[in-house]
């Protein structure tokens, strides 16, 4: 996952260059079906429902130009299809908030009625150019 969303863009050359204090944001990663939105920071296809949560996520110190998840991230059971998980994005809130981060997955997954959803510490990566 590489791409910053326009939002926290912004955030980030207001904190930089003195113009507005961005504090630091408790993440979260949310799953979607399509990447609707990701990028403008208005997400049409997260899921919903049947169990769905996002999840707390913590990240290990970024080095060489990228960081990534220091715990595994385990989403409960679906008690309902979620559907096709396409994307995932790191956020600033367990419900509505900013999308920080996005990206697709590297291979999507069908999370059916019972099924879980894992994410390896180490295996969500945020890499920046």
């Amino acid at each position: 996952m590489s791409a910053a969303s326009d939002y926290l863009e912004l955030k980030l050359l207001d904190h930089t260059l003195g113009n507005t204090a961005y504090a630091q944001p408790t993440n979260y990663v949310g799953l979607y079906t399509g990447d609707g939105g990701l990028e403008a920071n208005s997400p049409s296809a997260e899921l919903s429902g049947s169990g769905y949560a996002r999840q707390a996520a913590s990240f290990a110190a970024a080095s060489g130009g990228s960081c990534s998840t220091d715990a595994t991230i385990t989403f409960p059971a679906a008690t309902g299809n979620w559907g096709t998980i396409t994307h995932v994005a790191v956020l600033d809130a367990a419900t509505s908030g900013n999308v920080l981060f996005w990206g697709a997955v590297t291979s999507s997954k069908t999370i059916e009625t019972g099924d879980t959803f894992q994410i390896s510490s180490g295996n969500l990566t945020i890499t920046l150019a």
